[in-house]
């Protein structure tokens, strides 16, 4: 049986966060003196509206506005906004001289919610949920101070039904496992100790109703073989187990649960020719079924 161990989508779209690139703030209606300053040291003070047209989103029309939030000597401050083409809110996230930290929540071009969490610097903490966009819960988790997911972490199927319940520790699964049907039939369960399945604890069974499948997306490749010069950061890459991979320029390639040496549940990075994090794709029981959105924003 695989352990569930994957990430939010939004900790593994980090550098969205550290380097995205707005618009530049167009001269209009909203020119007043208390809107975009520049001191005489050049640094950014106060409120900023960024405004489009975007390089490489088309969707913004002139005019239309596309983030705002607040400047300190240059670094971002409080709760910054981005906008949808549609006037939307996309995604609301709380800096902390320049840097992430505190409450974020995004959100789908309708309205509805997406994710929600708090963010340290370079993790989630505390509590964080993801929804589908029909509106139903997809994942419950709960991190610790330092970034490991401790505690009851749940997957929930797209129809509302639980999917998966487990106990983590430290980032490992600790404990009873239990997968569920999208009826809410037990599929599987397992014993954990310390992340490894104990021997013989696995059991599966049998839907007490005839079970329709879910059409998989149009784009449901497989997962990509390892590429070379991939490799695990620390220790030796386990063919069925937990791995994080890195290309030959030190970024994370592949991160995820791995069958028989293929990604089997997680994520690929995809990064252009200048190294910058571009797109990550979702895999789950090794086809694609989407991308962490929020990494759009980093083209």
């Amino acid at each position: 049986m695989r352990p569930i161990s994957s990430f939010p989508l939004l900790a593994l779209a980090v550098a969205w966060f550290y380097t995205g690139r707005p618009a530049t703030a167009q001269a209009g209606p909203i020119a007043a003196d208390t809107i975009n300053q520049v001191d005489a040291q050049g640094l950014k003070q106060g409120w900023w509206r960024l405004l489009g047209p975007v390089p490489d989103k088309p969707d913004y029309q002139a005019g239309n506005l596309y983030e705002e939030g607040r400047y300190a000597d240059s670094k971002r401050t409080g709760i910054w906004k981005r906008y949808w083409p549609n006037g939307r809110t996309m995604s609301e996230v709380t800096y902390v001289k320049g840097l992430p930290k505190g409450t974020y929540s995004t959100f789908y071009p309708d309205g509805r919610p997406e994710e929600q969490g708090s963010w340290d610097m370079d993790r989630n903490t505390g509590g964080f949920k993801r929804w589908y966009s029909n509106g139903n819960l997809m994942q419950e988790f709960v991190f610790d101070p330092y970034g490991m997911r401790n505690g009851v972490q749940k997957y929930y199927h797209e129809n509302g039904n639980l999917e998966v319940s487990v106990n983590i520790e430290k980032g490992r699964e600790e404990g009873t496992l239990k997968r569920y049907y999208p009826n809410g039939d037990v599929q599987e369960t397992a014993e954990y100790h310390g992340g490894d399945e104990a021997a013989g604890s696995f059991r599966s069974y049998k839907p007490k109703a005839a079970m329709v499948a879910t059409p998989l997306p149009a784009e449901a490749k497989p997962a990509p073989a390892l590429a070379a010069g991939e490799s695990p950061n620390s220790s030796a890459f386990k063919a069925d187990g937990w791995n994080v991979l890195y290309n030959n320029q030190h970024r994370i390639s592949q991160q995820g649960q791995f069958r028989k040496g293929r990604l089997l549940e997680g994520k690929v990075y995809k990064y252009d020719r200048n190294g910058i994090l571009y797109k990550v794709e979702v895999y789950v029981n090794g086809r694609y079924v989407g991308k962490a959105q929020l990494t759009e924003d980093d083209q």
